[in-house]
């Protein structure tokens, strides 16, 4: 479909996102248009309408937040096709979201952090590779891509700085702590010279000489969670959580902590103030007037 390739283009070219964004757009637009049979462009309110019950409705039904996703994706598009002239309203703009309850992410304690930390045997530079990465994503908050991208002319701990190429190519400096520094160090002191001659920069790599992928670092924080005996539902985007929930819980300013964590809207950051609400009542409590 020549529609799809081009809003695919426009997606990539002029809205500069990430190609996982790119990917997960399209395959909600194709779903729709595979299933509409017709004309696209020729679809109704109605016709969108239909289409989310139907995913609803399906013997593996989609959630809430999926069908919010899904249309989403769609009024994406439909605006595109609006801003091409290829309609001239969007059918979407009609649809009501489905109500979502606020999503509270798992967030790791303190304590539960330096077990894992703990879990790494630094014995073998495999290892010291892994503490560094959980260090990283503990003490800057990066996304799972974007500690598998980081590139050793990234780092400027002298200045006390790591440079993320995070959504949408979007450049930004993360400060980064002594425990972190200290760990990447360790590992590059024993990193291997990587086989493959179009990655001599990247930071983290394999047996093989090559980059890390998400899986293998999504792989490797199950791995030290469970010998931790950490039981929760844990990903490497948990310490990216727990990063924000413990400065935040500390004092840090949300302003402060949305430019660390790359959000475009502070709306996204303000979840984690709500996460702990035993700390923003006593801090409210304690400071009130009328205490």
């Amino acid at each position: 479909m020549d529609l799809l390739k081009d809003y695919c283009y426009y997606l990539k070219i002029e809205r500069a996102m990430s190609q996982n964004t790119v990917a997960a757009y399209s395959r909600d637009v194709a779903a729709f248009v595979s299933w509409f049979s017709n004309d696209v462009k020729s679809a109704s309110t109605g016709d969108v309408e239909e289409y989310l019950q139907s995913r609803a409705d399906d013997d593996q039904p989609v959630s809430r937040r999926s069908q919010a996703r899904i249309l989403s994706s769609l009024r994406s598009f439909f605006g595109w096709l609006v801003m091409e002239g290829y309609v001239k309203e969007n059918p979407c703009d009609g649809v009501d979201a489905p109500k979502l309850g606020r999503y509270l992410p798992s967030v790791l304690s303190v304590e539960e952090v330096e077990r894992i930390m703990d879990a790494v045997p630094l014995t073998t530079w495999l290892g010291l590779r892994d503490r560094a990465i959980l260090e990283i994503l503990y003490g800057c908050g990066l996304r799972v891509s974007e500690a598998a991208g980081l590139k050793i002319s990234d780092l400027f701990f002298d200045e006390g700085f790591v440079r993320v190429i995070g959504k949408g190519n979007k450049e930004r400096l993360v400060p980064v702590g002594g425990m972190a520094v200290d760990a990447v160090n360790a590992y590059l002191s024993v990193r291997p010279v990587p086989e493959n001659v179009s990655v001599p920069d990247i930071l983290f790599v394999n047996s093989k000489g090559s980059g890390l992928s998400r899986v293998s670092i999504f792989n490797m924080v199950k791995h030290y969670a469970m010998l931790a005996g950490v039981n929760k539902e844990i990903s490497p985007h948990t310490f990216r959580h727990s990063f924000a929930t413990h400065l935040i819980e500390n004092g840090a300013d949300l302003r402060v902590v949305q430019e660390m964590l790359g959000h475009e809207s502070i709306l996204t950051t303000e979840i984690y103030t709500h996460i702990d609400s035993s700390t923003w009542q006593a801090a409210v409590l304690h400071h009130h007037p009328r205490r």
